[in-house]
Formats: C-alpha cells, sequence, structure tokens
C-alpha cells in the first residue's frame, strides 16, 4: 500500500482527496456485508457510542492518514515505515496508563515487554538517524519504475524536509495508537465489527470531505481516472482501511490492542524491499540493523503478551475452584461421586449373590 500511494502522490494527487476516495471504497465495500450478515445482531446505537465512532473517524481516516500521507510525501516509503513502528510502543504505554494491560515489573514477562519496547523504539531510531554504508541487492538497478516517477536519490532536496516529515508521522502515530486503544474500548459495547468498520469508514469519509474542502480549493483535485491514483484510492480503502479495520477488530477482541500492533514490523521489511526494487530507493546497513532490533523487540512483547494470557487462564481456572469449594459445590460434586461409587458397588455385589444363587438352586 505504502509503495502504490507513494507513486501515486508523487503523480500529484493530493492526499486530502485519496484519504476521501479511499474511505468511500472501503465503506461500499464493507456496508452491504455489515447490513445483510449483521441485520439480527448488531446493538443499538446510542449517543456515547455514536460520540465513540466519531472519534475513531477522526482519529483514524482523518488525522492519522491525512498526517501520515503529508510526511510521506517529505520522506519515504522506509522512513515512514520506520516511524510509524513505533505503534507498538505507544500503543503498550496507552494500554498501561489506561489499565488495558497489567504491568508488574517484577514478573519476568513485563520485564521482557518493557524491554522489548524500549529495543523496538531503538530500532526505529536507528533506522532512522543511522545509514552506514549502502547495501546493494542485485537486480534492484535493473527494474523498470513507474512512467513520470522520479526516484528518491535524483529528487531535488528541496521537495524533501525530513524534519517536518518526522514530526507529522509522529503525531500520526500517536493517532493510530489512540484509534487502537478506543476500537477496544468500542468493541466491548459494540460487538459487531462489520457495522462498526463501516460507519467508522462512513463517518470518515464525511470528515475527510470537510477538510479537504478547507485545505484545497482547486475543484480540479477531485479528477480521478483510470490509472495509479484509482488504484491507490480502490487497494487502500478495500485492503487496508476496509478489511483491515475488520480483521483487527475480530483479533483485538480476543487478544487486545497490542498483540495486535505487534505484527506491524512486518510491513516495514516488506516496503524496504519493495521500495528497493520498485522505487528505486537505498537500501542501508542501518536499515537492516534497525529492523532486526525492530523484530526482536516487538516478538519480544508479544512473548511477554504470551505468557500474560496463560497466567491469567490459571488464575481464572483457580479462582474458579477457589469459589467452587467456598460455596460448597466441591464437596458436594465428592459426595456425589462417593456415593455413586458405592452404589455401584452395592449393585455388584447384589448381582454377584443373586447369580451364585441362581446357581445353587438344587434341581427338582
Amino acid at each position: 500500500m505504502n509503495i502504490i500511494t507513494k507513486v501515486s502522490l508523487n503523480r500529484g494527487m493530493s492526499h486530502y482527496v485519496l484519504v476521501v476516495y479511499r474511505h468511500a471504497f472501503a465503506t461500499a465495500a464493507i456496508a452491504p456485508f455489515a447490513i445483510v450478515l449483521e441485520r439480527k445482531i448488531r446493538p443499538r446505537i446510542t449517543f456515547l457510542m455514536f460520540m465513540q465512532m466519531f472519534v475513531l473517524g477522526l482519529l483514524g481516516p482523518v488525522i492519522d492518514q491525512n498526517l501520515y500521507y503529508a510526511g510521506l510525501k517529505f520522506t519515504s516509503p522506509t522512513y515512514s515505515c520506520a516511524i510509524s513502528n513505533v505503534l507498538p510502543a505507544m500503543t503498550f504505554v496507552m494500554a498501561v496508563i489506561f489499565r488495558m494491560e497489567k504491568l508488574d515489573i517484577k514478573k519476568l514477562r513485563c520485564q521482557v515487554k518493557v524491554i522489548g519496547t524500549i529495543i523496538t523504539v531503538a530500532g526505529a531510531m536507528v533506522m532512522t538517524l543511522y545509514k552506514g554504508q549502502v547495501i546493494n541487492i542485485l537486480g534492484s538497478q535493473y527494474m523498470h519504475h513507474p512512467r513520470n516517477y522520479v526516484p528518491e536519490n535524483t529528487t531535488d532536496s528541496g521537495e524533501k524536509d525530513w524534519f517536518k516529515g518526522s514530526v507529522l508521522l509522529i503525531i500520526a502515530t500517536f493517532a493510530w495508537a489512540s484509534f487502537f486503544i478506543l476500537q477496544a474500548v468500542t468493541l466491548r459495547q459494540y460487538s459487531a465489527q462489520l457495522s462498526l468498520t463501516a460507519i467508522v469508514c462512513f463517518l470518515g469519509t464525511l470528515q475527510s470531505i470537510a477538510v479537504t474542502y478547507v485545505m484545497e480549493h482547486n475543484p480540479n483535485v477531485w479528477n480521478i481516472g483510470w490509472d495509479m491514483n484509482l488504484l491507490a484510492a480502490a487497494y487502500a480503502g478495500i485492503i487496508s482501511s476496509g478489511l483491515t479495520y475488520y480483521v483487527q477488530g475480530i483479533v483485538m477482541q480476543k487478544k487486545g490492542p497490542v498483540f495486535v500492533t505487534a505484527f506491524s514490523p512486518l510491513m516495514m521489511i516488506i516496503v524496504a524491499i519493495m521500495g528497493t526494487f520498485i522505487l528505486a530507493e537505498k537500501l542501508y546497513l542501518g536499515g537492516i540493523i534497525g529492523a532486526i532490533l525492530i523484530v526482536i523487540g516487538l516478538y519480544s512483547v508479544l512473548w511477554g503478551k504470551n505468557k500474560e494470557n496463560k497466567e491469567i487462564e490459571e488464575e481464572t481456572i483457580t479462582e474458579e475452584i477457589k469459589c467452587c469449594r467456598e460455596n460448597g459445590v466441591m464437596e458436594t460434586v465428592i459426595e456425589g461421586v462417593e456415593t455413586n461409587d458405592i452404589e455401584m458397588q452395592n449393585d455388584e455385589a447384589n448381582s454377584k449373590v443373586l447369580r451364585v444363587a441362581i446357581i445353587n438352586v438344587p434341581k427338582v
């Protein structure tokens, strides 16, 4: 998605318009399934739920994606992915603050999660601040690039503003982490994931239209043809917004927001490889080192989260057994089992006596 979007933005498409079309496609793709499949299980929307959905549409489609696309224009796909990989760390910290994650620093699993979070941030910083020598990948210089696309190493330096792009990307990542936290809270009360996805995308479309009318005064920016711009909007809307919101909602209900965000380094690695081959970006040693650190850190968090889930399950089983003992249920069950055993033994003894009696009956 980052690669296609970068090409579309380089061709002159407004990122405000791209966000509008993206969520219009997402709404059109998800809404029919939500209407048909969840018509019997869709909860009633209260005012509080609607406000949560409205804020979700503001955090994700409007703030996060507009600032992310703006930062992408000032930087590169690999750089933007590196910054966005701080997302799991931000999500973890916010989950602890809002008591969605338990943090007992004396336990090993909590120590691993904290250390993994620090390593993740360190890896992102290494990938963005340290370049090192260029790593040449065989075949990348022979790839054909999209027409009218200017490779990054030949782009005018005046078109790049790395500091401004970094600030925009960090704010976008913070908004995205807030989106995950609020989505987890909303799903506790509104469990229809398809309907929630469709409503959030629809509200995001309306809000994005309002933002675009304020920021873009040229009506020609709304023009979109059968080209890369349409492909970027359709792919980002149907896959990256509609399907992604729905899938992450399902996983989040079972595992929580920290687990969902732990897999984001896979996107960074794929984008780095594709950016080298398709967009002729240079791959540096610092990027490889940073990627390794990010993967190690994030999957350390994932390991700690897995241990935590197992401990919670064990504690839940222990509490249930304790409650049963306190209420006398276990004693009743044990007494019932013992009584059944005694009755079965008596029945077996009686049957044996009966068989002996039948055998010893004298012949007349």
